[in-house]
């Protein structure tokens, strides 16, 4: 890419508003479902990803902790050596999709009436493609940024991220070098809440804490009493943990995020007031409330149970999963609640765990970022908040990277972007990529 200075030409034009429906479109029908456990293939979307940089004058290299399992790197220069480097990622991977449930196949990225199908479509394929389309319109323009740039698109992030982000941070970190900040999923997306245009910027994300309950007891007939009967003890256990209503604990974000709310509301939080409701509170700020409600408190839903293999048989052992998640600062309280809930006959552990993160709201990077979807969206306003679950920004911060979820989109009243996280009929308006890249170009010229 040629050295310029200010850009008098927008890059992005008709060709990169093609590129940017194109490749969310191409990026679907390459199947990368990953189903946990290793089974899923990354590779034919990083070779596609990485085709696209190299064109773009870039140096792409496409590195696997498992065959088949390919995350793609790549560094633009910029112009001021001094500066810091900011680090853009995403994820090739998508969770499961059943063909049968959906009006079109998930794997099509058919594009129907303005709107890109199929699974990937929001999480996170559209992200990958706006990325894509940047950089090659920066390429055709002789664009540079003032800082490095390093690109990344990881695998098994809907997983472990065990083949992902975590090995290219533990094995690969000189890629990442001068990284101090990485933008990525989950934020700077329309967020309609009675008549306000709402734009959350994630900055924090609650920790994760998988857990695996095991229950013993004494093995034995069905048809004879049992006071050591694992799968009585195990279904206490569970029946506790759903039912525990966990303590309230605001963190720095998540308060920023409510006086924010509230204000754009009209009302007033009654922090540090005697007898403060958070209910109260959430109730007061109407639809919004959606932006932080999972994020006052740590969380432990029992998701997986296995026990037995016949019925006129009580098993020695049972088991189950637990999906926790902690907010900053709240690791302790997960763990000594555990201890209490399970019980003496019931042992649990973590199956896997990551940190909580927080994110500064009132540094230059948050009012830059800020700026640029105001700039495209001047009716809109952006609030921060923090993520219930988690990203890849999690293995990224142990290169001390600070992560913030920006993946912009203008949607739709009507169009809920969250339900369709995960959900069947996963589809993204052309429109709103053609936003979302026009904010992600600006924010990276200026970041």
């Amino acid at each position: 890419m040629a050295e310029t200075g200010t850009p008098v030409v927008d890059p992005i034009d008709g060709k990169a508003l093609d590129e940017v429906t194109a490749f969310t479109s191409e990026l679907i029908r390459i199947d990368t479902t990953n189903r946990g456990g290793g089974d899923c293939q990354e590779r034919p979307a990083a070779e596609y990803a990485a085709a696209h940089l190299a064109e773009a004058g870039l140096e792409p290299v496409v590195l696997e902790r498992t065959r088949g399992r390919g995350n793609v790197v790549a560094r633009i220069a910029g112009t001021d050596p001094s500066a810091d480097a900011l680090l853009v990622h995403g994820h090739l991977d998508v969770v499961p999709a059943e063909p049968a449930d959906w009006s079109v196949h998930p794997f099509s990225g058919e594009v129907r009436d303005g709107v890109v199908w199929g699974r990937g479509a929001v999480d996170m394929k559209n992200m990958d493609a706006m990325i894509l389309t940047v950089v090659r319109a920066w390429a055709r323009h002789g664009i540079r940024p003032r800082r490095d740039i390093v690109i990344a698109f990881t695998a098994d992030e809907e997983a472990s991220a065990e083949d992902g982000s975590g090995f290219l941070a533990d094995h690969h970190p000189e890629l990442f070098e001068g990284c101090t900040e990485g933008i990525s999923e989950s934020g700077a997306y329309t967020h309609h809440a009675g008549g306000l245009e709402l734009y959350p910027i994630a900055a924090g994300e609650r920790g994760t804490a998988w857990m695996r309950l095991t229950a013993h007891g004494r093995a034995g007939h069905g048809s004879k009493a049992n006071d050591a009967n694992a799968v009585s003890r195990l279904a206490a256990a569970v029946a506790r943990i759903g039912d525990y209503e966990w303590p309230l604990r605001i963190t720095p974000t998540v308060r920023a995020a409510l006086e924010e709310l509230a204000a754009l509301q009209g009302v007033e939080t009654g922090f540090g007031t005697e007898g403060f409701d958070i209910d109260a509170l959430l109730d007061r700020i109407g639809p919004a409330r959606e932006l932080v409600e999972a994020t006052v408190r740590n969380s432990a839903n029992p998701t997986m149970l296995d026990a037995g293999y016949k019925v006129n048989v009580i098993p020695g052992h049972a088991t189950a999963m637990v999906d926790g998640r902690m907010v900053p600062g709240g690791d302790e309280e997960l763990i000594t609640t555990m201890d209490r809930l399970t019980g003496p006959d019931v042992d649990w552990e973590f199956a896997h765990r990551e940190v909580a993160l927080q994110a500064p709201v009132d540094s230059p990077t948050f009012a830059k970022l800020r700026a640029a979807v105001e700039r495209f969206a001047p009716e809109g306003h952006t609030v921060p908040y923090c993520m219930s679950g988690g990203t890849d920004a999690k293995q990224f911060s142990r290169l001390g990277i600070t992560g913030y979820g920006f993946a912009p989109l203008k949607l739709p009243k009507g169009f809920d972007h969250d339900a369709l996280f995960h959900g069947v009929d996963e589809r993204v308006p052309v429109s709103a990529l053609h936003f979302g890249v026009r904010v992600l170009d600006h924010y990276l010229k200026t970041a």
